[in-house]
């Protein structure tokens, strides 16, 4: 019988990992393991196969199906708070420029200026395009006669997690959907 998982070259079958709470260790980037470390992890005992692909890998003495779906046996706590990072920054203000809500030409910008004594830190460094950025230049917001939308503050882990529920990948194994809540409506 014909299967499209069983044709999957093994480098297109990672597996998802979820904490041992069963929620995805990370929404954006999804948390997905490469196959070789899904089955090194599942050898060495410390995740638990949940589901699997149909594609299967072969060694002289054994079969194996590949594992979609694995969780973790040890609970990870995520960091309260996010590292501070150029994506990190892009994904707490969803993409969007925070003067015009343009998601093209992104770039950071600083609230207050460097020169005028601004510093580069979560609260004072917002998602700007190219041009807002331009026109503001080493002004305030309020010198440069715009209107900022939101101000930066700095974002929990969490709210960085549900912010990335709203970008799914361009690609969800059937098998991921039951753990993965993205705006699906579920069956009565």
């Amino acid at each position: 019988m014909y299967h499209p998982d069983l044709i999957r070259h093994p480098e297109s079958c990672p597996a998802l990992v979820l904490n041992a709470d069963y929620t995805p260790l990370s929404y954006y980037p999804l948390s997905l393991w490469p196959w070789q470390t899904a089955v090194k992890a599942m050898f060495l005992e410390r995740v638990d196969v949940i589901a699997h692909y149909e594609r299967e890998v072969h060694s002289p003495n054994h079969t194996l199906k590949l594992p979609s779906v694995i969780a973790l046996r040890q609970f990870v706590r995520p960091s309260e708070h996010p590292a501070f990072t150029r994506f990190n920054l892009f994904l707490r203000d969803r993409f969007r420029c925070v003067y015009c809500g343009s998601g093209k030409e992104l770039t950071f910008d600083h609230v207050i200026p460097r020169a005028q004594g601004g510093r580069t830190t979560w609260e004072n460094v917002a998602t700007a395009c190219a041009p807002c950025n331009l026109k503001k230049g080493g002004r305030t917001p309020r010198q440069a006669g715009m209107h900022i939308v939101r101000w930066p503050e700095r974002p929990t882990s969490w709210q960085l997690q549900d912010h990335g529920r709203a970008f799914p990948p361009g690609y969800l194994h059937e098998s991921w959907r039951d753990y993965l809540y993205w705006d699906v409506e579920l069956d009565a």
